[in-house]
């Protein structure tokens, strides 16, 4: 490489929290062979897009954006375009044929050749691919961390549920856990280097150290983390109801550092529907391991995420679904309309549900949730929460945000006396839908 010049990189990543690791695993690399961050896309020496493709949708973004790319390689033959990520896995040289201006594909156990990779590519201007699914999925890399005081920790890859509508496991490979120990030391290391919050990642964080079969569990993981010095709060994602267990409940319940919010999928409220997704749990089990989670920690935040318009979803099955809301009244959901992804088994199954009732149901499904994200921020209101200061709002630089351990984000006006990091009190003045507004406590 020719470091006569400074060179730089530009990192655009779609998807989940566990795309954006990755994707500070590559910007690691990216800095370990001298290259330097950049905005500007004219400027850039290596352009790497990590993608998603779990919908169909999120494939064609990506095209598109490629697509754009194709300029910029006119006027820099030198630009090397990376595509990583699972697109890239489920792809592979496809993508070369589809835009040859393209120059390295990497699958989802190929983050650690990017350094390789990019030399080749200096070296011969050619096409080249890592997409080796057998390899080990965690491997030792620099980091370079896109934020200073919050950070992922990656605990397990893959999935081994294969719901039927989802792409995931045929792209992530199957469960695969790191040793605690290797969790651990992680964690002890962005603590001395002053992060105050970590997340602990998987694709199915209830089934973390399974595959180890040594007894290694999620509640002991939780153990292990809670005795770590300097980390104020411990988040996870994503739970799944089928794997979760009461001990693991008690262990989040008795934890300092785990927060109390708690994301647990539900995906639709009939059994009949939850079998044809493959979800492997009852709308009985959910509602005993929720009313649990409750009486351990009466202060739960408790979000979840919901499909309507699921193959051979009726009226019926829809109802089931709102009555759900009810009876279990939601912090937050997510919600989304179900889209056929090629390759699953959902995408061929009968009764596939038009796309104007899917949208009618949609909007039926937030009408009823909204009435209770709205009630539970109103609860809020006149209590005083701990946050830690994460800066400005994306269109107001007078107005600065932060989370509660709960994940609701309060707005406040900026009076200058805290700066990006701090933990501070804010009272919550006003609880909207989606927010908080309130101020700080001097």
């Amino acid at each position: 490489m020719d470091f006569q010049r400074n060179q730089f990189y530009h990192i655009i990543s779609y998807g989940c929290q566990a795309n954006v690791s990755d994707s500070e695993h590559y910007a690691g690399q990216l800095e370990a062979l001298g290259y330097h961050h950049t905005e500007d896309l004219d400027m850039a020496d290596v352009i790497l897009v990590n993608t998603c493709c779990v919908r169909e949708t999120a494939e064609d973004k990506t095209l598109g954006k490629i697509g754009e790319f194709k300029h910029l390689k006119t006027k820099n033959p030198d630009l090397i375009i990376a595509i990583t990520g699972c697109m890239a896995q489920e792809w592979q040289d496809k993508l070369f044929k589809r835009a040859p201006h393209i120059d390295l594909v990497i699958g989802t156990h190929n983050i650690h050749k990017l350094i390789e990779l990019i030399e080749k590519r200096n070296s011969k201007k050619d096409h080249y691919m890592e997409a080796d699914m057998s390899l080990p999925a965690f491997h030792d890399m620099p980091v370079k961390r896109f934020q200073n005081f919050f950070a992922w920790i990656p605990i397990m890859n893959g999935c081994n549920k294969f719901c039927t509508y989802c792409i995931v496991p045929y792209v992530r490979g199957r469960e695969v856990s790191r040793p605690i120990e290797a969790i651990v030391e992680e964690i002890k290391k962005v603590a001395a280097e002053g992060y105050k919050e970590i997340t602990l990642l998987g694709q199915n964080v209830n089934s973390y150290g399974l595959d180890l079969k040594d007894g290694t569990d999620f509640s002991k993981l939780v153990q292990a983390v809670d005795d770590i010095d300097g980390i104020e709060r411990v988040r996870y994602m994503t739970s799944h109801p089928k794997d979760m267990t009461f001990a693991m409940i008690d262990a989040i319940a008795d934890s300092k550092k785990i927060v109390n919010h708690m994301h647990l999928p539900i995906q639709c409220g009939s059994d009949e529907l939850l079998k044809k997704m493959n979800r492997g749990y009852t709308t009985e089990h959910y509602l005993e391991l929720v009313d649990y989670a409750r009486k351990r920690m009466p202060d739960l935040v408790l979000t979840t995420d919901i499909i309507v318009g699921f193959p051979g979803e009726t009226e019926a099955m829809f109802q089931d679904t709102l009555n759900l809301l009810k009876r279990v009244q939601y912090d937050m959901a997510y919600t989304f309309i179900y889209s056929p992804r090629t390759g699953t088994p959902a995408a061929t199954m009968d009764g596939q549900i038009p796309q104007e009732e899917k949208s009618r149901r949609l909007q039926r499904l937030m009408d009823v949730q909204n009435v209770y994200s709205l009630q539970k921020n109103k609860e809020m209101e006149n209590q005083v929460y701990d946050v830690i200061v994460e800066g400005p709002t994306k269109n107001d630089a007078h107005h600065w945000f932060g989370r509660t351990t709960g994940n609701k984000m309060i707005i406040w006006e900026n009076d200058g006396t805290v700066a990006i990091g701090d933990t501070v009190p804010v009272a919550v003045d006003k609880g909207q839908t989606w927010v908080l507004k309130g101020h700080l406590v001097h």
